[in-house]
């Protein structure tokens, strides 16, 4: 049985239990972290603390815990190994339903894991690629908190698997954002251009490591305004998150991106990306 931790415990999850009126049950007041581990090691997980800490803040909702000790613990009471833990810190639970809140109020904090595949012991041949569809961005304008509405993130989701796809992306006035769950990036001629950062879209922590594994072998990049026809246009498209890592696009609304293929620069970011996490896992980086 899975232990998961819950307000300053380690318990069964089956034994785990919140408030009706918590805040992240009735409202989506709440904010979440999915951090991958790699034979019980956190990948990039500073970065994801920085972003955690930068969604409480801009939430006002202030737990003051030490994040790194109880996530290692945790992944240890689940075995170590390779693990996604999910962290979800809530404003907490009221006496009531109500709008309003105050400073007072205890935060819940609640963490769990999920076993997951070492995506860096396979060969980029092994890699799936994905089929996605272009869709309308529904969410609210501040992407850049990893927030838990995440319901106009769900629809597009089910939209694409009834359209036999495997991820939705997503455009705002004309420029892409980012997925459902991912961040985009679309290759022209050996330039990786992405989405600009900013509070439409959730500055992920692989996208940050793709740009800096660009910037130590030269490979450039830049954060531009992409539109559907550079989209369409473009020689390769990959997708990124922390369980997946970095995934090539092939097909784009029942289209061939480039020559419906893995491209080649995706596979050199593979490698990349292989090399970074062996070093993190042998300590030498």
């Amino acid at each position: 049985m899975s232990i998961v931790y819950l307000n300053g415990e380690y318990l069964p999850a089956t034994e785990a239990k919140i408030s009706v009126f918590d805040r992240g049950f009735l409202f989506g007041d709440s904010v979440y972290e999915v951090i991958p581990f790699y034979q019980g090691i956190g990948f990039r997980l500073s970065e994801h603390l920085t972003r955690l800490e930068y969604s409480l803040r801009a939430l006002q909702i202030k737990p003051h815990l030490q994040w790194e000790p109880i996530l290692n613990e945790l992944v240890r009471r689940n075995g170590g190994g390779n693990l996604s833990v999910y962290l979800q810190v809530t404003r907490g639970a009221a006496e009531k339903r109500t709008h309003s809140y105050d400073d007072t109020m205890q935060p819940t904090v609640f963490a769990c894991c999920t076993p997951i595949k070492d995506i860096y012991t396979a060969g980029a041949d092994d890699v799936a690629p994905m089929k996605v569809i272009v869709t309308a961005d529904l969410r609210w304008h501040r992407c850049d908190v990893k927030c838990n509405g995440l319901l106009p993130n769900i629809l597009v989701v089910h939209q694409a698997n009834a359209q036999n796809a495997d991820e939705a992306l997503m455009m705002r006035d004309g420029k892409l954002t980012e997925g459902a769950s991912c961040n985009v990036f679309v290759i022209q001629q050996g330039v990786i251009y992405t989405p600009k950062r900013g509070s439409e879209i959730l500055g992920g922590t692989t996208r940050e490591l793709i740009m800096q594994l660009a910037d130590e072998h030269t490979i450039p990049w830049q954060e531009v305004d992409i539109d559907y026809e550079m989209l369409k246009a473009a020689d390769e498209v990959w997708i990124s998150s922390s369980t997946r890592g970095v995934v090539p696009v092939i097909e784009i609304d029942g289209e061939p991106v480039g020559d419906g293929d893995k491209g080649p620069l995706w596979r050199t970011m593979f490698e990349l990306f292989i090399r970074y996490q062996q070093q993190l896992m042998t300590g030498k980086q």
